[in-house]
């Protein structure tokens, strides 16, 4: 076997992007970024995608991957993929295994990744737990899609007079001018999940430059985000010092950020945040080496030809 064969490509695909990292036999790497999932699609044309336009003939593909449902049913699709016909084994798990891996390793605690979806895992001393990460109709909140989808929602308050004037207003208005057809405009679009998700970041601004919706909408948001941790601590029972992580676009807003550990702290004090000690692309690449005896291992399809 030649050692492009021996080469592992390693999948991080989410919904605001999907990364990958081919690592070949002599150690060299070459990372490269692809279009997000698309939830509402099938996943394995999306991925198989992926993979013959990565390359490199690998041995070996782990994939962490938003939306996923049954993840010993993608491996073994994946595996018979004729764009993996030359792949010995494939290992496949939600992306909230791959961030956790990404950001704690082998520690005791939860993570919580927030972009246009959100989920956060937690891992004790017996088991791991899945907290949220339902997606955009059933669940996901404090993501980014339920920060925009919040934002539309007072937009079109203060526009028929329900709720108080905001400034989100004009950005709003910005996309749509006429806000009496902006809901059919929204509707009809084919990228409605991002197009709502990318109303989150002027939400973010606006709420650091004082603009009281956005910030009740931020503050909202890290609420559900620190919910989701102490409950993941709670069913795991983790340790009352264990870690916590929080990765994505949503943290990049410091009122978020900020007010999300206020409210971890208040139900666990002794909690302990850590920065990333990699991405959920390193997670990806970890995942190949997991043992079978670690907590995680449940949550993950770990195939092999023959």
């Amino acid at each position: 076997m030649s050692q492009e064969q021996r080469a592992l490509l390693a999948i991080d695909a989410g919904q605001t992007g999907i990364k990958t990292r081919l690592i070949r036999a002599d150690g060299t790497a070459t990372d490269a970024l692809f279009s997000g999932v698309l939830t509402d699609r099938p996943l394995l044309p999306q991925l198989a995608e992926v993979v013959a336009s990565a390359g490199g003939s690998p041995d070996t593909i782990t994939f962490g991957v938003s939306g996923l449902t049954d993840a010993d049913a993608e491996a073994s699709a994946l595996l018979a993929h004729p764009a993996l016909a030359g792949v010995r084994r494939v290992v496949v798990t939600h992306d909230s295994v791959t961030s956790f891996l990404g950001v704690l390793g082998d520690r005791y605690g939860a993570v919580v990744a927030a972009g246009t979806g959100v989920v956060t895992l937690g891992v004790g001393p017996e088991h791991s737990t899945r907290v949220d990460g339902w997606g955009y109709i059933m669940g996901d909140a404090g993501s980014g899609y339920w920060i925009g989808r919040s934002a539309l929602d007072a937009v079109m308050r203060a526009y028929d007079g329900r709720g108080p004037a905001t400034a989100l207003t004009a950005v709003v208005q910005d996309r749509w001018p006429d806000l009496d057809s902006a809901y059919t405009a929204l509707q009809a679009s084919e990228d409605r999940v991002r197009t709502v998700a990318s109303f989150a970041a002027p939400t973010a601004l606006l709420a650091a430059t004082g603009d009281e919706v956005a910030a009740g909408i931020c503050r909202a948001a890290a609420t559900e985000l620190a919910l989701a941790v102490t409950t993941a601590l709670r069913v795991t029972d983790a340790p009352d010092d264990a870690a916590v992580g929080a990765v994505g676009g949503v943290f990049g807003s410091d009122l978020i950020r900020a007010a999300f550990a206020d409210a971890v702290r208040a139900a666990r004090p002794d909690a302990r945040f850590v920065p990333p000690a990699g991405s959920g692309l390193d997670g990806a690449v970890s995942l190949a080496g997991l043992g079978a005896q670690h907590p995680l291992r449940e949550r993950f399809a770990d195939l092999s030809r023959g």
